[in-house]
């Protein structure tokens, strides 16, 4: 069986389930946790993927990797179902799963500027909002500082590319000269 299939049907269930009891940014929350752990912590997949660690200790290391102990019932609840059922190879692809699943019912696409130098707050909440007013949705808006584009921005959501970056100014200008 696909395991893209198999996670997919997990997070819907999961999403279902905190939709009804009006938690599912709760878990939103924790299922990017979730998946950040996995990144940050290049072990965790093959620790949790271990058959010699109980499911006790498995579960232990997930509440940790999902926030600690403050987690919600409902994802508590889903890691035991998770390791019950033998699916822990495939939790991080749950909980990227949820959280794409998450994002398209909740109609946010994800935004990024790029910068020579760090922005203010004022600057990313108004290129935030001009995002938002194009897409008419929420936005979860990141910045980034690039010195190499040395100045101007590059403006990214969903499958839009916008480069008012000197840089690519100056490539632009260069490849007319080589005309």
């Amino acid at each position: 069986m696909d395991l893209g299939i198999i996670s997919v049907r997990y997070a819907r269930a999961l999403l279902k389930s905190a939709t009804q009891i009006g938690i599912e940014n709760q878990i939103y929350n924790e299922a990017q946790r979730i998946s950040e752990s996995y990144v940050q912590v290049l072990n965790l997949r093959s620790t949790i993927e271990n058959p010699m660690l109980s499911k006790d200790t498995k579960l232990h290391l997930l509440i940790t990797a999902s926030g600690g102990k403050g987690i919600s019932d409902l994802m508590l609840n889903f890691l035991k179902v998770v390791l019950k059922e033998g699916r822990e190879a495939i939790l991080q692809f749950m909980a990227m799963s949820y959280i794409t699943l998450y994002r398209k019912q909740k109609r946010i696409i994800r935004g990024k500027l790029t910068t020579a130098a760090p922005v203010t707050p004022c600057i990313k909440s108004k290129m935030q909002k001009v995002v938002e007013a194009k897409t008419q949705g929420t936005v979860e808006f990141i910045t980034e500082v690039d010195p190499d584009i040395i100045g101007g921005f590059i403006l990214e959501y969903d499958t839009y590319k916008m480069d008012a970056s000197v840089k690519s100014k100056l490539r632009s200008f260069l490849s007319q000269l080589k005309k």
